[in-house]
């Protein structure tokens, strides 16, 4: 009983801080400007919000298979390689979550703008004679929110990878397989609940992205959550915004579940 009482406050502050918010902003979506479903049917109508819902999707899903990708050679670098190895790439993962984003993101504009280290290093040893197009657009933001993501898509993978049983790697090499096929049928298949989970997570995150995708893009490539952003504060369509954000709070909410089924799978397998 002790503990139900001290636990008490926490479902509170989470009803207080979360769901009635939320039925807040889900009462704005169909109530204004007049009550109605009118703001969901735009969604699936406007042609102005289509083209920031297939934009947000189309760079998700690249971040996802660049981050997830990349992630899943570190972690294997990081389960089987050698203990330098493995130290030099735990600093590497780590380091990143001690800087802020608006830092990492403010980094990649002067490495990737015109004038800058990238452009500039490239040009002086004439690789190319004009400045490429690395940021102000859709390469800018896929580029810093996959630095930022890979980090979490490092976690599951290395758990996944680290339930591998040794025996059966080195089983398939006793039979005559070499690295690449025991990758592809032995590994590859027995982590595939920790990419599925990695990639949910990394998608996830890229979903809601706004810092980053706002530095990088210039505003060019606008991405749902800072077209939320503009429908609130600039055109003071509340109505949009909110019925906006419902949406995507069902999508991450379906993702969530199907990440809880991937876990107890994997918890079963394991």
């Amino acid at each position: 009983m002790r503990y139900a009482i001290l636990l008490a406050p926490l479902p509170l502050f989470l009803v207080a801080s979360y769901v009635l918010p939320f039925f807040v902003v889900a009462k704005w979506s169909v109530t204004d400007p007049e009550p109605g479903l009118g703001q969901y049917i735009r969604i699936f109508t406007d042609p102005t919000v289509q083209v920031v819902l297939i934009r947000t999707l189309r760079i998700c899903v690249i971040v996802t298979l660049v981050s997830v990708t990349l992630a899943y050679a570190i972690a294997y670098n990081w389960v089987f390689g050698p203990p330098k190895r493995q130290r030099l790439i735990e600093y590497c993962v780590l380091i990143p979550f001690w800087i802020s984003v608006l830092i990492r993101a403010f980094g990649w504009l002067i490495l990737l703008r015109n004038n800058g280290i990238i452009n500039e290093s490239l040009m002086s040893v004439g690789v190319i004679k004009e400045p490429l197009a690395l940021v102000r657009n859709e390469l800018g933001s896929i580029i810093g929110m996959t630095h930022f993501l890979i980090p979490f898509a490092v976690f599951p993978l290395a758990s996944a990878l680290r339930q591998v049983d040794p025996r059966v790697p080195q089983a398939a090499s006793g039979l005559g397989a070499g690295r690449m096929r025991i990758f592809w049928t032995v590994t590859l298949p027995m982590t595939m609940p920790g990419v599925l989970g990695a990639s949910i997570i990394v998608f996830v995150f890229a979903l809601g992205f706004f810092i980053t995708p706002a530095i990088l893009s210039g505003g060019r490539s606008v991405m749902v959550a800072e077209f939320i952003y503009l429908q609130l504060f600039q055109t003071v369509n509340w109505g949009l915004a909110a019925a906006i954000s419902v949406v995507l709070l069902v999508i991450v909410a379906a993702l969530g579940a199907l990440l809880h089924k991937v876990a107890r799978l994997d918890k079963l397998v394991g």
